[in-house]
């Protein structure tokens, strides 16, 4: 498993940072595209990563992604939510970088949509999980 890891370590970020560039902010109206977009990308990751089906379905708010993964048609259903909007970032000039794209800092890598504020970096695990 760790070799596994390790091997494919630069897809995993990608595919994260994938996720976390985009500024889906379901409070603001102008980024109603990126709500779109980054619904759209969690499709693509969730059938790149083996699941069975995935869509994107309109609501009355922001698009929904809904996927199927069976294992074994006789096991029971498990069903997970998540959401994969962000907060505004808001004021944009107290940030040291764009909080939307991922920076080193001390050997590690930030990036703001990725804190506490979001699901995405739980949500691409369960697509790692297909």
């Amino acid at each position: 498993m760790e070799q596994y890891i390790e091997q494919n370590k630069d897809r995993f970020f990608e595919e994260l940072f994938s996720l976390l560039r985009i500024p889906s902010i379901s409070a603001k109206p102008e980024h109603k595209g990126d709500m779109q977009r980054c619904a759209e990308r969690l499709r693509e990751l969730l059938l790149e990563a083996g699941a069975d089906e995935a869509g994107v379905y309109p609501s009355d708010g922001n698009p929904v992604v809904f996927a199927r993964k069976i294992v074994d048609p006789s096991a029971k259903t498990i069903l997970i939510y998540g959401h994969y909007d962000v907060q505004p970032a808001e004021p944009l000039e107290k940030w040291n970088s764009d909080p939307f794209e991922p920076s080193g800092v001390a050997g590690l890598t930030t990036i703001r949509a990725s804190s506490s504020c979001t699901l995405k970096p739980l949500n691409i695990r369960f697509v790692w999980a297909c």
